[in-house]
């Protein structure tokens, strides 16, 4: 059966399931209605919260206030920690309901990417969160006559670290069932909660935890809650993710800053080698020249190929809100390239520049790669492609800062070291339980949901694969442009009600 029929079977049987568990999904919204500024009070109290991955003190305030929302709604809440120290916690907790078959574990992170304060607009503080007419990139502002207890316009946005990536998960998960609960709806699955406190470190302790609770953790699937929603704005279910690993690169130049009048000529400069090098691993549309890059890549099924034929076409949308003539990809779709391994330059630095600049040949030149991984791809060997590279460039590689020996015998020297990186995953598109979550989010949505085979982003899912065997799908809530990980991060008010709605309605599978 093509993926065509089995979309408008779950469509048409989704159309009923909106007629015929109505009542459900109202009894949910009104109920949410009737909590909008309680609910988005205790929001903004928690994105208050600082939580950079690394502030150890703030992530436990983080996981303390994550516990006590849990525990109002009646759900028993724990920590989870792994077998090693300074690994910061994961928040449980569990429920069971009579006669249910499956079992779901949802999937948020509240942890968040480091933060400069100097970057936010002016008036915008990462975690004073405020509400904003529109993106302030898009000329929104900051809404100053709303008050406590006053209505919340669903067209505004709400802005703070971790508002959308990736709080939001949290609150729309722990509210949806709430909601069902409050408004005598209960959920027909038992119902698990795992809110990971490391996701932005790359889950450096995740498969040490789930390997010490496999027990607890066991489920029928894990829904994972964070991402945004399609471009279209249409809701979205992802059947993977990409993997992810950073490579730090260092080049160095003569021991100290030279005078580039006295030097010129004759010091090698370290940033012209570093960019020089940068530009040999991609030509001119973007594609990656590092030998065997692409090798190992698994092929889309037919299934997949469909889905990704099916989903909506936002390049010319998206070239003009982003200012892009013309694209990587020498023509290539936009969804069909996120199925493909990626090399980035997340940034490059030496010496200074604008009102700092100095006229010197710089002793270094750093830049950190981004590599994304798809499925096939292993990160020791694709990580090993990009040493080989660089090698064959000439350059003698060392994982530390060199010897003073090494600067005379190697005439091009180099430093790499890498962050914790992890494989991609990828679901199967017609396992059964995973199409019962696209037919409960499509009977939430008045037109054709997204299904996507892999998300461009992304997140640690193969642990779960690995250390519990488990099966993962992806459904995101929050708006695609919300600035994830960068300055003025926002979600928009109505995605977060619209979670509520989506999570209860999976709450509900049979």
């Amino acid at each position: 059966m093509s993926l065509k029929i089995v979309l408008s079977i779950i469509f048409s049987s989704a159309c009923f399931a909106v007629t015929s568990a109505q009542s459900t999904q109202q009894r949910v919204r009104q109920y949410r209605q009737s909590r909008e500024t309680i609910l988005m009070d205790e929001y903004r109290q928690f994105v208050s919260i600082p939580n950079v991955s690394s502030d150890s003190a703030n992530i436990h305030k983080n996981a303390a206030f994550i516990v006590q929302m849990m525990k109002q709604r009646g759900i028993a809440a724990t920590l989870l920690d792994g077998t090693k120290p300074g690994t910061n916690p994961a928040v449980f907790g569990e429920v069971r309901v009579p006669g249910a078959t499956k079992t779901l574990i949802f999937y948020a992170h509240y942890d968040g990417q480091p933060v400069n304060p100097k970057q936010w607009a002016d008036g915008l503080q990462p975690f004073v969160p405020v509400f904003i007419t529109a993106p302030v990139e898009q000329g929104g502002t900051i809404v100053t006559t709303h008050k406590a207890g006053d209505a919340i316009n669903p067209a505004w946005r709400l802005t703070g670290r971790g508002s959308a990536d990736d709080k939001a998960g949290v609150m729309t998960i722990l509210n949806a069932y709430d909601a069902l609960v409050k408004s005598n709806s209960k959920p027909t699955a038992n119902l698990k909660f795992f809110f990971e406190g490391e996701e932005e470190v790359g889950s450096t302790h995740l498969g040490d935890i789930l390997q010490k609770h496999q027990n607890k953790l066991q489920s029928d699937l894990w829904i994972i809650a964070d991402g945004p929603r399609h471009v279209s704005g249409k809701k979205l279910v992802q059947f993977g993710v990409r993997g992810d690993v950073n490579m730090h690169l260092t080049v160095f130049g003569p021991k100290r800053p030279l005078h580039s009048g006295n030097y010129g000529n004759w010091a090698p400069n370290p940033a012209q080698r570093l960019v020089s090098l940068l530009a040999s691993m991609k030509d001119e549309d973007g594609k990656i020249l590092i030998k065997g890059f692409y090798d190992d890549v698994t092929p889309l099924t037919a299934s997949e190929k469909q889905a990704i034929a099916a989903l909506p076409n936002m390049e010319t949308a998206l070239k003009k809100e982003l200012g892009i003539a013309k694209p990587d990809g020498n023509g290539a779709p936009f969804q069909e390239l996120l199925m493909i391994p990626t090399l980035n330059i997340n940034g490059i630095q030496s010496a200074n520049v604008g009102a700092m600049a100095g006229n010197v040949i710089p002793a270094k030149a750093e830049a950190v790669l981004d590599l994304r991984l798809v499925r096939g791809n292993d990160v020791a060997r694709q990580m090993q492609r990009v040493k080989d590279h660089i090698s064959s460039k000439g350059y003698h590689v060392l994982d530390r800062d060199p010897t003073d020996a090494e600067r005379q015998q190697y005439p091009k020297l180099i430093k790499i070291t890498a962050g914790i990186g992890y494989n991609a995953q990828r679901t199967p598109m017609d396992l059964p339980i995973a199409q019962g979550v696209v037919a409960a989010v499509q009977s939430t949505s008045s037109e054709p949901i997204v299904l996507l085979p892999s998300s461009g982003g992304s997140l640690p899912l193969y642990l779960f694969e690995n250390v519990l065997k488990a099966n993962v799908v992806s459904v995101p809530v929050v708006n695609y442009d919300n600035n994830q990980h960068a300055e003025n991060e926002n979600v928009l008010v109505q995605y977060l009600w619209d979670g509520i709605e989506t999570m209860a309605a999976i709450m509900q599978i049979n």
